[in-house]
């Protein structure tokens, strides 16, 4: 039997080592800088702009979702960003992933969100069928950009 529900501060640990092993599946191992500390304050601090919900069973926790609010200018309405959504490998093909991510679509519906969206790499397979078989569908025509290190730094510059 499993359990679905929003995080907590004492499961921030076991979070940032699922984060961890996201980035190792991911083929980015190295690429994860956040610490208990930031994460812990992001979630729970003063003025929380994410959240993580997780899924435990046998006593452990298999799986979270992180995620935080967008805003859509054309419904004129919030949305939701799914940053992470990551189950360990032993314990895929439960229902641990579904359940967290129809979770955040019954939130979003409860709330009036327009929409729960989220990035997938090209060649992540499995997750794209496990996303195609609840019904989300790619954006086509649509590419993602991101400034980061130096060239955020320069374009802040500017």
């Amino acid at each position: 039997m499993s359990t679905l529900r929003e995080a907590r501060p004492a499961d921030v640990p076991v979070i940032l080592q699922l984060i961890h092993d996201l980035a190792l599946y991911e083929r980015e191992p190295d690429a994860v800088k956040n610490t208990a500390e930031s994460l812990e304050a992001a979630l729970f601090g003063d003025s929380p702009a994410i959240y993580a919900h997780v899924v435990e069973a046998e006593g452990q926790i298999q799986g979270f979702a992180l995620w935080f609010l967008n805003y859509s200018t054309w419904e004129g309405v919030h949305g939701i960003y799914l940053e992470d959504l990551y189950v360990r490998p032993e314990a895929r093909g439960a229902g641990h992933g579904k359940a967290l991510l129809t979770n955040l679509a019954r939130i979003a519906v409860e709330r009036g969100y327009a929409r729960v969206e989220w990035s997938v790499l090209d060649w992540n397979e499995p997750s794209i069928r496990f996303y195609e078989q609840l019904g989300a569908r790619p954006q086509s025509g649509w590419s993602t950009f991101r400034l980061t290190g130096s060239a955020l730094t320069d374009a802040a510059a500017l």
